[in-house]
């Protein structure tokens, strides 16, 4: 047990230990100490179980030496030539032991085999003594609680990092799912976009194909055929051509987007990307699902619906532009 250990640590025998947490029934390190030094001279219970291993105290040797006395003293010999053994001392430091109990702890702690009996007996702790024990024993107490309350502030905030750690990498990974859901958005809306102006320009070609097979069909009835246009000699003068530098190329776009509430949102965007895009992002940043309508104020322009189909270089918000969104009117 963790409580027994702690209370060895001290410099309480293991017997006197288990028997205070018996005591106590087992309350804790507190109760079993205090117990131990109030009774630090009572004797306690020896305990005779079947299994029980514990090395019988020199008290039971005393009791054989004492009964060969006797023994001998009834031939006409005294007990005074036999000395009796009242403590064992260790060889190796000196210091005196009451039981086997305290040599085998001593030993477990200091390493140190040499023992030997003594008739020296151990005595009891004085006040002085008593008081000077239950200080050290306070002090560890108070060193062992201030180990603990370091270890779990250690641990709580090792716990307080791993949570914010965790609730960034979740707000990082819920960013890159809703760029990535956005993008899906547009590229979606731009691929049926480009469907639907293909099929539109399929259907063109064939009326101009429709309208020229026409055409030559009613020509060639008639049969005189459309003359075809002479070249005149006579050169026409032309006026002047003026030569204007190139416009500037934009691959992209930086849009600001005034919110109904006041705030503001900005975000880059390809030049070729329709106005629907932008839409789409404002949807997605603020979550709004009713509809609104959009407008730049300089030049004041409020887009009507065909207009979310154009490209943003059409439309003239290159390579910059500020637009406000407003309610949809009734």
């Amino acid at each position: 047990m963790s409580e027994v250990q702690t209370l060895m640590d001290m410099g309480f025998p293991r017997e006197r230990v288990e028997y205070a947490l018996q005591v106590t029934s087992n309350k804790g390190v507190e109760p079993a100490m205090e117990w131990l030094l109030a009774h630090v001279d009572d004797p306690i219970p020896t305990r005779q179980n079947a299994g029980d291993s514990a090395v019988p105290p020199p008290a039971a040797e005393d009791s054989s030496a004492g009964a060969a006395s006797s023994s001998t003293s009834g031939a006409g010999e005294t007990s005074a030539d036999s000395p009796v053994a009242k403590s064992l001392k260790c060889d190796d430091c000196g210091k005196v032991l009451k039981d086997h109990t305290e040599v085998e702890y001593h030993a477990a702690k200091t390493g140190h085999s040499n023992f030997s009996e003594s008739t020296e007996e151990k005595k009891a702790l004085t006040e002085e003594e008593k008081k000077a024990q239950l200080a050290l024993i306070e002090e560890k107490l108070k060193q062992k609680r201030i180990e603990r309350e370091e270890r779990e502030k250690t641990e709580a905030l090792q716990r307080e990092k791993n949570r914010i750690k965790s609730g960034k990498d979740m707000t990082e990974a819920k960013r890159r799912m809703e760029e990535l859901e956005m993008k899906k958005i547009v590229e979606q809306r731009k691929r049926e976009k480009d469907e639907e102006k293909a099929a539109r320009d399929r259907v063109r070609a064939q009326i101009e194909a429709d309208k020229a097979a026409r055409k030559a069909r009613e020509q060639k009835e008639l049969g005189n055929p459309e003359p075809a246009p002479s070249v005149s000699s006579t050169t026409v003068s032309s006026p002047p051509i003026t030569v204007k530098s190139p416009p500037r190329d934009y691959t992209e776009t930086r849009i600001q987007v005034r919110l109904q509430d006041g705030s503001t949102l900005q975000e880059t965007f390809n030049v070729k990307e329709q106005l629907s895009a932008v839409r789409v992002f404002i949807q997605m940043k603020t979550g709004i699902e009713s509809p609104f309508s959009l407008m730049t104020t300089f030049p004041r322009k409020l887009f009507a619906e065909d207009d979310y189909e154009k490209p943003l270089e059409v439309l003239g918000l290159v390579p910059s532009a500020v637009i406000t969104m407003t309610k949809t009117a009734a």
